[in-house]
């Protein structure tokens, strides 16, 4: 699959999880905010079991070899989608999304250019620096009132 195909799904894929934040936080409001974040992890977790099911290649197996921090997806996953419940009713859906994504790829930068999990070392250069303060003070711009 090609660099552009690729990034064209990650686009997909990021409008889609715009939808995520303001149907969980109006769960919320019937359920409750941690309930809400746990209905929509159990509701994904079931979706993925027929998934891996039906098309899975791969083993579970492989977990126990897998080291403790290698496992800590599901609860960077559960903390940020509860953070994203608790604030899309206080400050909006876009400021939510702004700031989380904002940070996202400021992180992601260093993530890169360290090389972070064995992942290929991409340069913090001038463009990539710039690109990220845009975003950073774009969020800003939409929390602001």
């Amino acid at each position: 699959m090609s660099r552009v195909w690729i990034f064209l799904l990650m686009v997909l894929a990021g409008a889609v999880s715009a939808l995520q934040p303001g149907i969980n936080a109006r769960l919320a409001q019937k359920v409750g905010i941690l309930e809400s974040s746990f209905v929509s992890f159990a509701g994904g977790a079931l979706c993925l079991a027929v998934v891996v099911f039906l098309f899975g290649r791969g083993s579970l197996k492989g977990i126990s070899t897998a080291a403790p921090w290698e496992l800590l997806g599901g609860l960077i996953g559960a903390v940020y989608v509860t953070c994203l419940v608790f604030a899309v009713p206080r400050i909006g859906t876009a400021a939510a999304m702004a700031g989380a994504i904002a940070a996202q790829l400021a992180a992601s930068l260093l993530l890169d250019s360290t090389g972070a999990f064995g992942f290929q070392r991409l340069p913090l250069d001038f463009p990539r620096v710039t690109g990220v303060l845009f975003l950073v003070l774009g969020s800003l711009l939409i929390l602001r009132k």
